[in-house]
């Protein structure tokens, strides 16, 4: 698992979970990009996590699963413009051939920018063009940052944010969307995965962490703890403030009806959820 500085521990568990999909019978999206991101150190922290907290491998899986039919269903509609907002090691660039005609901006700390582009090589994105975008969310302003780069702001876009809330400040994440917002031409689409609060969650990685230390294991979530959950109310009315109208908001246990999935009743899986936003 990689050892430089700012790249996202989590990025990698994450990544061996969508892995995790390519090997079931019948899986819910394919992905085989993301093995060249993987390797003993991630497997075994994915390992761990999994075994201390089961149901985040499924939370991981559907919101996957959903956000790519999202995506589709945008690209479907005319959408040419993508942004995913925290990218890490997101492949749908590189795996999602519906985005043969779109230009997909990867916003993500720098650092893991360059981690990302060294372990894909050369390898030819399925994407008209992937165009990387150099921002801390927590520190850089997003807007200056996109338009530099090529973003047109008069275009409907799709963004896409999975992953990635619970780990910025309350601020942060309401400068993000006002910043979403001053650059979305109207009709865009805003897809935000977040969590809601939840003590048992929040205990469970409290725990894993101490374990890890104690048993001197690399922690892959050193450094990164939740820093804001959102009840579904504040999350719909922070994105309405900046004039993003709540389309739907769902949580991934319904998600997982909706996709046909097997009954999962971990009520943890409702604290996970899925809001798609339209810039009014």
């Amino acid at each position: 698992m990689s050892s430089v500085k700012n790249v996202s521990g989590t990025a990698f568990v994450v990544a061996e979970f969508r892995a995790d999909e390519n090997r079931q019978p019948t899986p819910l999206y394919e992905d085989p990009v993301v093995a060249l991101f993987l390797d003993k150190d991630s497997r075994e922290a994915a390992d761990r996590m999994a075994a201390s907290f089961p149901p985040v491998k499924a939370m991981v899986k559907i919101r996957t699963k959903y956000l790519d039919d999202v995506l589709d269903s945008q690209l479907r509609d005319g959408f040419r413009q993508v942004v995913v907002l925290g990218a890490g090691l997101d492949a749908r660039a590189w795996r999602m051939p519906e985005l043969a005609h779109a230009t997909v901006f990867e916003v993500d700390h720098p650092a893991s920018q360059r981690d990302k582009r060294r372990r894909l090589d050369d390898l030819e994105p399925t994407a008209g063009q992937v165009v990387g975008v150099a921002v801390d969310l927590e520190h850089d302003a997003l807007a200056p940052a996109l338009e530099a780069c090529g973003f047109d702001p008069t275009l409907e876009t799709t963004w896409v944010w999975e992953g990635v809330v619970p780990y910025l400040t309350s601020d942060a994440v309401a400068e993000t969307v006002r910043a979403l917002a001053e650059v979305s031409a109207r009709g865009s689409i805003l897809v935000v995965n977040y969590q809601s609060r939840s003590v048992s969650a929040t205990m469970v990685r409290r725990v894993l962490r101490v374990v890890m230390r104690l048993s001197r294991q690399h922690d892959p979530l050193a450094g990164e703890p939740w820093r804001s959950t959102w009840s579904s109310a504040t999350m719909r009315a922070m994105l309405a403030y900046n004039g993003f109208e709540t389309a739907t908001d769902d949580d991934l246990l319904a998600l997982a009806s909706d996709l046909g999935l097997p009954p999962l009743a971990n009520a943890s899986l409702r604290n996970g959820r899925v809001a798609v936003a339209v810039r009014r």
